[in-house]
């Protein structure tokens, strides 16, 4: 078998950093989706929590203790006179 050429170690090259590319965006996409999922996990269970809050006083109880857990600045802003949908009744 002949030695091989520069040539031919380059492309080797290429191929091996196109091959690692290419995973490497694989393994964004699959984190990426995974990411998504559980935003929207999140989003679904913030919603049921919230109904559920509006028409039990449990899970009312339970809303509160949690939003008044909440110790970053940022997270606390968007709740700044939120009350629950149906607690004014």
């Amino acid at each position: 078998m002949a030695a091989p050429t520069p040539e031919a170690i380059e492309q080797a090259r290429k191929r091996v950093d196109q091959a690692k590319a290419r995973l490497d965006a694989l393994n964004a996409r699959v984190a990426a989706e995974g990411r998504r999922l559980d935003t929207r996990r999140k989003i679904i269970l913030g919603g049921l929590l919230i109904d559920a809050a509006s028409k039990d006083k449990r899970f009312a109880g339970i809303v509160s203790e949690l939003t008044h857990r909440i110790s970053r600045d940022q997270d606390r802003k968007p709740f700044e006179g939120w009350t629950l949908p149906g607690e004014d009744r």
